[in-house]
């Protein structure tokens, strides 16, 4: 039997081949769900991205983007995050965020970037955890920057980032109302600093959202608070695992890393395929608003819909050889940002930025890092994550 949704599967890896199995023969298929009557799993390239630029027909706000079902009062609470609105509210919400994250006040961040790889990478020698040495504090700092957070509070930011997606990992020692608690606390911690940046506003990201724009629309301190738990998730867990589930590709492919070494200018492609191969957002959830079709098949008005974007992205009618690592591929349409409309990642452009300098130091400085254990994965169905992933980074060149 297929099953997508318990999150014990993913410890093993994701499931690709029951999930080109049902590309393949049954690409928008009834799953069951323990919690509701069941959803569609939608895993054809075409139809993610169907579904992803309609949120007329398909929303987030309804039945929230997380799989799983909540307490009301929980449900009207995450309505407050931009991931589970839909437009026009999500729209505006959108636009008081984005003058933060545009290609140019991201490129302000490049140098910023690259001392902190090189300092990480400083700190490399023998043999250790590539995930929380190199793959995780490298988001942590840069949030910290954006937020005009002091970089000290990265090790309370990725407690609380764990928690809140991890706690369905019995590892963590935690329960869901810790994981609710985490992003309570995630919440007061934006709520703090949009209150210091009223009365000592700063060049940082939470002084631009409380800055009212053109209109005089401005963010309040919720919502700020709001978008410090997105960021914690979006900034923090996705980039940290598309470096450590990159570098697991490359040392499973040694010849793409010989590859790199050789050509540093492979690195644009190289990020774009390093994303695809690892997909570290798995799926998404939306809700059908009428009744409609996705792919030829008939889904009824509250049907739970779930995109597999991990599906998505090894679609050989789109992915010539999709399921070979290649860093030089081009074109290379993934999803791992999202299949386009308005819940397109808003952070792509530093995520790319973070994954292209990251691999660039490493590249350079620890061109003889080698797999050191076996990896531990995350126990989830929505983040794509590697816990521990001992490596031998050799000693850095300067």
């Amino acid at each position: 039997m297929i099953e997508l949704y318990d999150p014990s599967v993913y410890e093993r890896g994701v499931p690709y081949r029951d999930l080109a199995w049902l590309r393949e023969h049954s690409p928008v298929h009834w799953h069951r769900d323990p919690q509701t009557p069941g959803f569609w799993a939608v895993t054809r390239h075409a139809d993610v991205v169907h579904v992803s630029r309609h949120p007329e027909l398909f929303s987030s706000y309804e039945g929230l983007a997380m799989s799983g079902e909540y307490p009301e009062p929980d449900k009207e609470l995450q309505r407050l995050l931009m991931l589970n609105q839909d437009p026009p509210e999500h729209s505006k919400r959108r636009s008081l965020v984005n003058k933060g994250f545009t290609p140019r006040m991201i490129g302000k961040l490049e140098q910023h970037i690259r001392e902190v790889c090189d300092d990480l990478i400083d700190r490399c020698s023998g043999e250790g955890d590539f995930v929380t040495q190199v793959a995780a504090p490298l988001p942590l700092q840069v949030i910290c920057e954006l937020l005009g957070a002091p970089v000290e509070d990265r090790d309370l930011l990725f407690d609380l980032s764990n928690r809140l997606i991890g706690w369905d990992d019995p590892e963590f020692q935690t329960t869901y109302e810790d994981g609710q608690a985490a992003g309570t606390e995630l919440m007061a911690y934006g709520n703090a600093l949009a209150a210091d940046r009223v009365e000592d506003p700063r060049d940082d990201l939470i002084t631009r959202m409380i800055t009212p724009d053109a209109d005089g629309a401005v963010l309040s301190p919720d919502d700020v608070g709001m978008f410090t738990i997105l960021l914690a998730v979006a900034g923090n867990e996705t980039t940290r695992n598309a470096a450590s589930l990159g570098m697991k590709a490359f040392f499973d492919h040694p010849e793409q890393w010989r590859r790199l070494v050789a050509n540093p200018s492979l690195l644009d492609t190289a990020v774009e395929e390093i994303v695809r191969w690892a997909t570290p957002v798995m799926q998404f959830r939306r809700t059908a608003m009428t009744d409609t079709t996705i792919g030829g098949q008939p889904v009824s008005r509250g049907d739970k819909i779930v995109v597999y974007y991990s599906a998505a992205n090894r679609d050989p009618s789109v992915f010539a050889r999709p399921d070979v690592f290649d860093i030089g591929r081009d074109p290379n349409p993934h999803l791992g940002f999202g299949g386009g409309g308005p819940h397109f990642c808003l952070g792509a452009h530093l995520a790319r930025m973070e994954l292209r300098v990251l691999f660039e130091t490493i590249a350079r400085r620890l061109p003889d890092i080698a797999p050191a254990g076996e990896v531990r994965r995350l126990r989830s169905n929505f983040i794509n994550g590697i816990k521990e992933m001992r490596v031998s980074f050799g000693p850095p060149s300067s």
